[in-house]
């Protein structure tokens, strides 16, 4: 009980968590099930934007279970909006007033996926008006499931998720990525690349923004930002790095909330020093 009122997350006797949780295992392990096993690949944003019949029948399977448990609740997942940012800030917007918003990324890391390069994930978030309540990812190679529910913290395995203790960005690991938006979010990206790579222990470019922020969670990265992500890409992974002791904001500093594309995540120590370095570079994307 919280202030004489039930908790959020469950609705008669069905867990939020307790769906997101197996919505993204049964999604993951379907997905892995199809490496190696495309038939077809297509093109959204640009060459760089990738999406398969997985992606598609990932979606679908996860709406199928949400839809079961919840048939009141919306979805805003990623196959379901037009390539772009504009169409993606629109859907999300025609959506904000949703009371219950299941917000999905069928595979982060499609790129990856389609080459067999074992870095990808499912990520599932649920927002209360406009709040994460629920944060979900599952990486379907390693078997590794991050789950955060607001206000409880977030965990691995059942094990707790605590961010790393590194003070500065000379002694952080640090993870970024490769823009799809090759004309906009790219360039500015890069800038951030060349500012900060001497600036920090190493750069990481995995290739799925949701796993890198539930390596920020987990402690195996001190930091992530990159320039033009959508909601789907960030909503679970940043509610794992805050209830893991993290910090979440724009790249200029300001909140986080749903609308947020340009995103800076750390383990709260070195989150100014990054900043400071992304507005230097002009690199921010504002």
């Amino acid at each position: 009980m919280v202030n004489g009122e039930a908790e959020p997350f469950v609705i008669g006797s069905k867990s939020f968590t307790a769906v997101a949780i197996n919505t993204a295992a049964k999604a993951g392990q379907w997905i892995k099930s199809k490496v190696g096993d495309i038939s077809r690949i297509d093109t959204k944003f640009s060459s760089q934007d990738l999406v398969t019949e997985v992606d598609k029948g990932s979606e679908k399977l996860i709406r199928n279970l949400i839809m079961t448990h919840f048939p009141d609740h919306s979805i805003l997942g990623e196959e379901g909006v037009e390539p772009g940012p504009e169409a993606s800030a629109k859907a999300l917007q025609a959506m904000s007033e949703e009371e219950y918003l299941w917000i999905v990324d069928p595979i982060d890391g499609t790129t990856n996926f389609v080459h067999g390069f074992p870095f990808f994930s499912v990520s599932i978030a649920l927002a209360h008006k406009g709040e994460i309540i629920v944060g979900v990812v599952y990486d379907p190679s390693r078997d590794e499931l991050f789950v955060a529910e607001k206000g409880k913290g977030a965990y691995m395995h059942g094990k707790k998720t605590i961010v790393s203790l590194d003070g500065q960005l000379s002694s952080s690991l640090v993870a970024t990525g490769l823009p799809a938006d090759r004309n906009g979010a790219l360039p500015i990206n890069l800038k951030g690349i060349q500012a900060l790579s001497p600036k920090v222990r190493n750069l990481r470019i995995a290739g799925s923004a949701a796993l890198h922020l539930a390596y920020v969670a987990s402690g195996r990265l001190s930091g992530f930002w990159e320039i033009g992500l959508n909601a789907w890409d960030i909503a679970a992974g940043a509610l794992l790095i805050q209830e893991s002791g993290g910090k979440v904001t724009d790249t200029e500093g300001r909140p986080y909330n749903l609308a947020v594309r340009n995103i800076l995540a750390t383990n709260g120590q070195i989150h100014d020093e990054l900043r400071q370095e992304l507005v230097k570079a002009e690199a921010t994307g504002f």
